[in-house]
């Protein structure tokens, strides 16, 4: 009898194959006291686990081919970051030496310090990184206690068509598993920020998480149906609906194929109206991906990867060096740069500030706040952006601006930083465009005063829709309240887009909703003429867009702003999308 199991889809397309299950053993952490004269050899033995750490990891960065994606290699250099960190490499050693401890033990209550601050985190993608701590401590943890490599870790075609299912994956394994062949992989725990599904949807593998009770249902060998497009893994599936998948496995094939024509093709509706589409960047490395998807620019890059895995925070002159290769790869593409955001919910080591963690950090001293009180992290930004402005077109994104007195004081920065660079006769582009993320409801509600002093407007709607509903956005017992289709956050869109119009500059969405397809054609109706969206559905938008037409979308727009509930807007979504 065929089964049914939903979870969340993070990576789209239809799988077929038989089952792999990876566990990975709970590794047995014993404490023990060591006598005083086996201290420096407890030392020398942890020193030693992480070498061959190290040695592991660029053995498997070794094996990634020059071709593949770069974001695989970007993972890897993290972990490999990682260990270069005082804080897990310096740490245990001090604990070895000062509590007299084996040395398994003395990193795990280091590891435990770790996760800790990044449980502490509001910030989805920077709370999944305690997933990296683990992995890396793990690998440390396998060597001090000689254990064996796991099956999936033995490069050989035994993989070769499988369906991998696990608790979780990392990202090192799910490289592992792309190059022995598998075809999706699908998880009981994990969610669409962390860096496994981002690794996933990058690499084309389709892939499904929060399976809870997978591995009670699901056992190896047996034949499944993973479809991550809509979450659902179907178990000893019968011969009429292997048939039905087989098909939509052709025609989805058939689409993908279409999708990669309109590459270098405009974007503009049935009715003549070109949109703006760019791409979502998170790291240097991913800029290639815009070029080869034929993004008009790049529409917000995120610049917090420059402060991770750092004891201090980048100067100027790093910023600059930054900011120059970038736009030297986009060959005159605009970029979009967004200035640090990071806080007390947010803290990345180069980051990293004194003080306590606020009781709700989301709510805190974070983004733009932090950068207005530490000028130490702001100005070299600053300064570095101003500077690189001159190579290319570039645009400066201020993120989380809550009210007119902080754009004020930013302003001020920025003309005091434009006065210096004159005086020493350093050359910027002089009318470099400045910008504000709307991203809480009070900036949206007053969108046409920040218009005002603004040059462009760029909604998050991750934060906006998290603020709006009075939710934290990555916690499960809420979670369920954080609806885009909300008439309030559908309302505070587009009191934005209204406010640019009339201020005749353009306003943008940068966060999920623009790249998730279901809601293209209610953003249209909206008024939204400039979508950022992830590389990867950045084709499946443009297709959207080129097979609109305006008029009527405006129609169904107005009737879910007059809504009473996501319900009603979910029936006008059918209508919309129809």
């Amino acid at each position: 009898m065929t089964i049914a199991l939903h979870g969340m889809g993070v990576s789209r397309g239809i799988a077929i194959g038989s089952v792999h299950i990876i566990e990975h053993d709970q590794l047995d952490i014993h404490e023990f006291s060591i006598p005083k004269e086996s201290i420096e050899y407890e030392v020398q033995r942890f020193e030693k686990a992480v070498t061959s750490a190290r040695q592991q990891l660029r053995a498997i960065l070794n094996h990634i081919p020059e071709t593949t994606n770069a974001d695989i290699a970007a993972f890897i250099d993290t972990h490999l970051l990682m260990l270069e960190d005082t804080s897990l490499t310096h740490e245990p050693t001090r604990l070895i030496r000062e509590l007299a401890c084996n040395a398994e033990w003395a990193l795990k209550l280091q590891r435990d310090v770790l996760v800790s601050v990044f449980d502490e985190m509001d910030d989805a993608y920077l709370r999944t990184r305690k997933d990296d701590v683990d992995y890396v401590v793990n690998r440390i943890q396998r060597i001090l206690l000689n254990q064996t490599p796991l099956r999936h870790e033995v490069p050989d075609n035994r993989l070769t068509g499988y369906i991998v299912l696990a608790n979780d994956l990392t990202p090192a394994d799910t490289v592992l598993l792309q190059h022995n062949g598998i075809t999706a992989f699908v998880t009981e725990y994990g969610g669409p920020t962390s860096h496994t599904a981002i690794l996933a949807r990058s690499l084309g593998i389709p892939a499904i998480v929060g399976l809870q009770h997978g591995l009670q249902y699901i056992h190896e060998e047996d034949l499944i149906i993973l479809d991550g497009t809509r979450g659902v893994v179907l178990v000893d599936p019968d011969k009429q609906t292997l048939a039905h998948y087989r098909r939509l496995q052709k025609d989805e094939k058939l689409h993908y194929t279409a999708l990669g024509k309109l590459k270098g093709k405009p974007t503009v509706t049935l009715d003549g109206i070109p949109i703006e589409l760019q791409a979502n960047i998170e790291l240097p490395r991913d800029f290639e991906t815009v070029i080869e998807v034929g993004a008009s620019g790049v529409g917000l890059y995120r610049t917090e990867f420059l402060f991770m895995n750092r004891d201090t925070p980048p100067d100027e002159e790093e910023h600059y060096q930054t900011y120059t290769k970038v736009i030297e790869i986009l060959h005159g593409l605009p970029l979009t740069i967004r200035t640090l955001d990071l806080g007390a919910d947010k803290q990345v080591d180069g980051g990293r500030q004194a003080g306590p963690v606020g009781s709700n950090p989301a709510l805190g001293l974070r983004a733009v706040r932090l950068c207005l009180k530490e000028p130490s992290l702001f100005r070299p930004q600053l300064r570095a952006i101003i500077r690189a402005s001159v190579l290319g077109p570039v645009r400066l994104l201020i993120p989380m601006l809550s009210n007119t007195h902080e754009l004020s004081q930013v302003l001020q920065i920025i003309a005091e930083i434009k006065s210096e660079l004159d005086a020493q006769n350093i050359p910027y582009d002089h009318r470099l465009p400045v910008g504000a993320m709307i991203e809480v409801p009070a900036a949206a509600v007053c969108a046409d005063v920040f218009a005002h002093y603004l040059d462009f407007l760029s909604l998050g709607t991750n934060d906006l829709i998290q603020y709006t509903m009075a939710i934290d956005r990555v916690n499960d017992e809420v979670s369920y309240l954080y609806d885009p289709l909300h008439p309030a956050v559908l309302r505070l869109i587009h009191i934005t887009l209204q406010a640019g119009e009339k201020a005749n500059i353009p306003v943008a969405v940068c966060g999920e909703m623009a790249g998730e397809t279901q809601y293209t054609r209610l953003l249209l109706g909206l008024g939204l003429r400039e979508f950022s969206v992830h590389p990867a559905a950045l084709l499946e938008v443009k297709q959207i867009i080129n097979n609109s037409e305006l008029a009527p979308l405006k129609r169904l727009a107005q009737m879910a702003l007059n809504a009473r509930n996501g319900i009603e807007v979910a029936e006008i979504m059918a209508a919309v999308n129809k």
